[in-house]
């Protein structure tokens, strides 16, 4: 990790030699940065599994790759992708799809190996009692990032399909229908919004367009009084409700970093926590280049909710019960809610609604 940039390459020295640094020149990540600098950054927010994006997604959406609760409290953990012969992902995948396990010692037998369908409660299940509604808005159903689909109370499969109820009112599989919503006001209380793949900033696989699709979605957002002839304000400058929009990244994506994760104590500290992610927090009550220290990881992130909605924290008893942070950190409800100043880029949402482009998935690692 550390002296990275000082190892020389032997003998002629590649084009395009392996990602380890971003390259701004084109500006292009210049909407991050404007967020970024005007609004919350986390210094230290780690991605709660070391490994890539079909468990960190479970995290994200559940607090736990574990196959069920009590797989989690003992540390074993889903660890990987999809393997095997077959199509598909979750709980819709071909039988002889197989997802890699982890055990509390860091350990993945080949052995252990198990059907990508779980059953645990999510966050999902902690919003629906209490009438708080949610949406997922995904690139697909068979996406490693469409978290619902391994979940089976969820998806309820029917061969290659989801039919579960929850899924069917809660699971978008356009993820452009979110400024839509936002433009009808009708955004549900809590969202998970997942990009394409060409707007994922997945290294070497994407098409640049995930700054300005995080901006499309702020902007919208932020000028909704306006834009809605004052139907709905989600910015909060006319109205006691405001949206908090957490923008965070599933993994740190094979990049660079001089700061070694944390390991977390027995049992599940054999799996967590994964390296350091970007992450940026944003809202009307966010000061201005606000920059946060505290340790942070995908549980955090479950505990704003939790708290937000007067939930218990650490209710699921998973990763948000092992956090130390709930992100409130970045509110300061003393002072009054800033005003909207829009996100700069390259293209808007116009383009993104336009786009006929087919999805791809996100990645695959």
């Amino acid at each position: 990790m550390d002296n990275s940039a000082k190892v020389a390459c032997s003998g002629v020295c590649p084009v395009k030699p392996q990602f380890a640094y971003v390259d701004n020149a084109t500006g292009n990540l210049n909407p991050y940065l404007q967020l970024a600098t005007q609004f919350g950054w986390a210094n230290s927010m780690f991605q709660t599994n070391q490994g890539p994006s079909f468990p960190a997604h479970q995290y994200l959406f559940g607090a736990t790759s574990a196959p069920s609760a009590a797989a989690d409290q003992v540390g074993t953990f889903a660890a990987e992708n999809m393997s095997g012969k077959g199509v598909g992902v979750g709980c819709i995948a071909s039988a002889t799809r197989q997802v890699q396990l982890v055990d509390a010692a860091g350990v993945e037998s080949p052995t252990n190996k198990i059907f990508p369908c779980f059953e645990h409660n999510t966050v999902a299940d902690l919003l629906q009692p209490r009438n708080i509604t949610w949406r997922y808005y995904a690139s697909g159903a068979n996406s490693i990032w469409t978290a619902p689909n391994a979940i089976q109370h969820i998806c309820v499969a029917n061969g290659t399909a989801c039919t579960g109820p929850d899924w069917t009112a809660n699971v978008d599989l356009n993820s452009k229908h979110v400024l839509t919503d936002i433009a009808k006001c009708s955004l549900r209380q809590v969202s998970w919004v997942i990009p394409t793949g060409q707007n994922s900033d997945h290294a070497s696989t994407n098409t640049g367009g995930g700054p300005a699709w995080v901006a499309s979605i702020v902007n919208a957002l932020g000028t909704s009084w306006a834009s809605s002839n004052h139907k709905c304000d989600y910015w909060g400058n006319n109205s006691n409700d405001a949206t908090a929009i957490l923008i965070v990244w599933d993994d740190w994506g094979g990049w660079y970093d001089h700061k070694p994760p944390v390991t977390l104590a027995a049992p599940q500290g054999g799996y967590q926590l994964g390296f350091r992610v970007p992450f940026i927090f944003v809202s009307a009550y966010t000061p201005v280049q606000f920059v946060d220290n505290n340790r942070h990881d995908f549980g955090s992130i479950v505990r704003f909710i939790e708290h937000n909605f007067g939930i218990q924290e650490g209710a699921l008893t998973f990763a948000d019960a092992r956090a130390n942070t709930d992100l409130t950190t970045f509110f300061d409800l003393r002072q009054p809610p800033r005003p909207f100043s829009s996100v700069a880029a390259k293209v808007g949402a116009s383009f993104f609604l336009l786009d006929k482009t087919p999805p791809t998935d996100p990645d695959d690692d």
